[in-house]
């Protein structure tokens, strides 16, 4: 048996081959670049490397060009996070010396002892891997958009209070295109307070607003003229310019945003497990995708439900050493899948009477906090989902929540 090991870099990679004993066999230093990725092939083959025999890799990273060539056919692929290599590297050697074609050795090692520890990188189909990339592309823009909406609104509070009352009824406040509108038209209160009805009208139109103009026009208007405190007019003026350079970037994330939810809205559907993710009450097509793309559709990759609701962070882990014992929620997660499966179960209480019931009864029966039951919910489900993907079922509420659904029709 041979074990490759890849230390990589931006523009070099140094390679090491080794044996079952250790033996160092060969080691290479390639280029990042089409030519570098032949003479790794050709240096594995050489080893015998072959469909039926691949050389299982083991690498830093998950990601890039490097691993996608590495991928291809049937060989296993080891994403070992630097942190466990750098404490593998204490093992061979006690005076902390570092180099990289060492580094490529320590990887090369890991496989060789303990590459049962550790798992290779799921084979996922080309077009689950794609909407992974769009949805987590999608998600990161949505925060991007957040965090600069954030940091608008705290502008505005320190010298343009009167903008916020104004945006502070519509759904998504300044994100809407109506409040870009107006705080480009009237980036300072006092040019604000100048505006007429009919500019406000205008605006209103530009910004793809049909219904209720007049009224919408009116409310502004005596907002933007009521009694605010001004900043000083040179003061004012420079906080106004600052303003218009993040309203720009929020408009472009606001876009990345837009486009990439339609990209996802295109991709999404195609998948086989689609159908049997949208079955499931609260999950719509951008949070189903954001699901799939962390669990991937390699039905090899959890060995069980149980595995799949750790890596989710949704089960407790038990912390216990002598007559001490406690049950805490998991910390060591994917922060992504957590994080839909938040907002997954936040909307399943409205979408699912067994769902509302299971919450209120962790709420009312065991005392749980909100957090506590939400998550309870969201570990059930996802055992649900896992068990519905691995037999090709759609969500079945009856089946999933027999009590809640046997109570309601006796009722």
């Amino acid at each position: 048996m041979i074990y490759c090991g890849i230390d990589w870099a931006e523009r070099t990679h140094d390679v090491a081959l080794v044996d079952e004993s250790g033996q160092l066999l060969a080691k290479r230093h390639i280029t990042d670049d089409a030519a570098g990725y032949k003479i790794l092939l050709d240096l594995l083959a050489d080893h015998g490397d072959c469909e039926d025999n691949p050389i299982p890799v083991a690498i830093e990273t998950s990601r890039g060009l490097l691993v996608a060539v590495l991928r291809t056919g049937k060989r296993q692929v080891f994403a070992i996070n630097p942190m466990a290599a750098s404490r593998y590297r204490d093992r061979h050697s006690v005076s902390r010396k570092k180099s990289d074609p060492g580094d490529a050795l320590v990887l090369a090692n890991i496989l060789r002892t303990d590459m049962h520890a550790h798992r290779p990188l799921p084979q996922d189909s080309d077009l689950a891997r794609a909407v992974a990339v769009l949805a987590r592309a999608q998600q990161d823009a949505v925060w991007n958009r957040q965090q600069i909406a954030n940091q608008l609104r705290s502008l505005l509070r320190e010298y343009y209070p009167a903008a916020l009352a104004a945006v502070e009824t519509w759904k998504k406040g300044l994100c809407r295109p109506e409040a870009h509108e107006l705080l480009r038209l009237a980036p300072t209160p006092t040019r604000a307070a100048r505006l007429t009805r009919a500019q406000l009208r205008s605006a209103l139109k530009r910004a793809g607003r049909q219904r209720g103009i007049e009224a919408e026009a009116d409310r502004l208007h005596e907002i933007l003229r009521g009694a605010w405190a001004h900043q000083p007019p040179l003061v004012e003026d420079a906080l106004g310019k600052q303003m218009l350079a993040l309203l720009i970037q929020l408009e472009a994330a606001s876009k990345a945003a837009t486009d990439l939810e339609e990209a996802v809205d295109e991709a999404f559907p195609q998948h086989p497990d689609a159908d049997i993710i949208l079955s499931f009450p609260g999950l719509g097509v951008q949070l189903g995708a954001r699901v799939l793309a962390e669990i991937g559709d390699d039905r090899q990759r959890f060995s069980d439900a149980r595995g799949l609701k750790a890596y989710a962070g949704a089960s407790p882990i038990t912390r216990a050493s002598g007559k001490k014992s406690s049950v805490t929620r998991r910390w060591v997660k994917n922060d992504r899948l957590n994080h839909a499966g938040y907002l997954w179960a936040f909307s399943a209480i409205s979408a699912s009477p067994g769902a509302k019931a299971h919450y209120r009864r962790r709420r009312d029966d065991h005392g749980d906090w909100h957090a506590a039951a939400q998550r309870n919910l969201f570990n059930r489900m996802l055992g649900q989902l896992y068990h519905c993907l691995q037999q090709h079922e759609l969500f079945d509420e009856q089946t999933a929540f027999p009590t809640t659904a046997e109570a309601l029709e006796a009722a």
